[in-house]
């Protein structure tokens, strides 16, 4: 039993992708999966990256050459069919390497003043231990962000990702004060070297808020079209997210696969403040056999970022 257990645990990332998020990228797009991100009048990089065709076969193209698909905003509404997506974070991975946060913000065109993903030193009691705990939005299935928004601008699709339309968004804010996590960022300022993108607008598309708008961490939708992971997962150098489907019950950290139920089960999986009926779609593996102490998260730090955890009463005996 316990063979078959890790068998099943150690399925291979082919065989996830070929059965999961590739799938559904298949049904969204069609049969012209691979053939219809490529631009061939585009520059190349030199930058390799991979993905996959409707057969289920990796393939590398030129980084410089892929173009990520853009729906509509009609589209981008509906979700990806059949899909549930989840992800998982392993706090006993995580050291405070801060690579998922410059992946997201280079991703989304992000300020450096602005992050979708931030990482928290959290300590839960006087005599427990502190451990880093890295927060995307949680993309709920009870969102009060989306129930308090007064026209629309915040909504949730069928494949359990919560987007926010920025053309509808009016800047109220309500959804900030809503949302119990504090994941969403308010645009104080116009950006313009964020202006080059000029192709019709999408919810889905990797660009930051308008000024006097929110935005947030949004699973990346663009990337899993085309069978990628989020760029917080595919960052990590620890390999602390994992990303997948529930529906296919299977996680990946794009080097390790697991079935979600099982890790869950077996790691004591958790959902943050869960108490809140939000039920959201991120869940968190206790901070138990940690890989590296605390302290390593201080180590390349800039000066601006360890400012944030000075008043920590961890921080303060390791004077960061």
């Amino acid at each position: 039993m316990e063979e078959e257990s890790k068998k099943n645990q150690k399925s291979s990332r082919r065989t996830f992708l070929k059965k999961g998020l590739i799938a559904s990228a298949g049904v969204a797009m069609g049969s012209g999966l691979v053939s219809a991100c490529i631009d061939a009048s585009s520059a190349g990089t030199g930058e390799k990256v991979k993905v996959m065709t409707t057969e289920g076969e990796i393939m590398e193209v030129d980084k410089g050459l892929l173009k990520l698909p853009r729906v509509s905003r009609q589209e981008s509404h509906k979700g990806i069919p059949g899909k549930k997506f989840v992800m998982v974070i392993d706090l006993g991975k995580c050291k405070n390497a801060r690579k998922c946060v410059e992946a997201c913000q280079k991703g989304h065109h992000l300020p450096k003043s602005q992050e979708f993903m931030k990482v928290y030193l959290l300590q839960d009691s006087e005599k427990t231990s502190p451990y880093w705990f890295p927060k995307p939005c949680f993309h709920c299935d009870n969102p009060l962000c989306v129930s308090v928004c007064p026209v629309g601008a915040t909504y949730k699709r069928t494949d359990g990702i919560v987007l926010i339309d920025n053309q509808r968004c009016i800047g109220c804010k309500f959804c900030m004060t809503g949302c119990p996590y504090s994941t969403r960022v308010f645009a104080w300022k116009h950006y313009p070297e964020f202006d080059e993108d000029k192709e019709p607008y999408s919810p889905e598309a990797s660009s930051p808020g308008k000024e006097g708008t929110v935005s947030k961490c949004d699973f990346c939708p663009d990337l899993i079209r085309v069978g990628k992971v989020p760029y917080c997962v595919s960052a990590c150098p620890m390999g602390v997210i994992y990303f997948g489907d529930v529906d296919e019950d299977t996680v990946t950290n794009g080097t390790e696969t697991f079935q979600f139920s099982q890790l869950i089960r077996d790691r004591a999986g958790y959902r943050y403040l869960e108490m809140l009926g939000t039920r959201p779609c991120v869940y968190y593996l206790p901070p138990v056999d940690r890989q590296f102490p605390v302290d390593r998260g201080f180590g390349d730090l800039n000066e601006n970022v360890k400012n944030r955890y000075k008043n920590t009463s961890y921080s303060k005996k390791f004077k960061p």
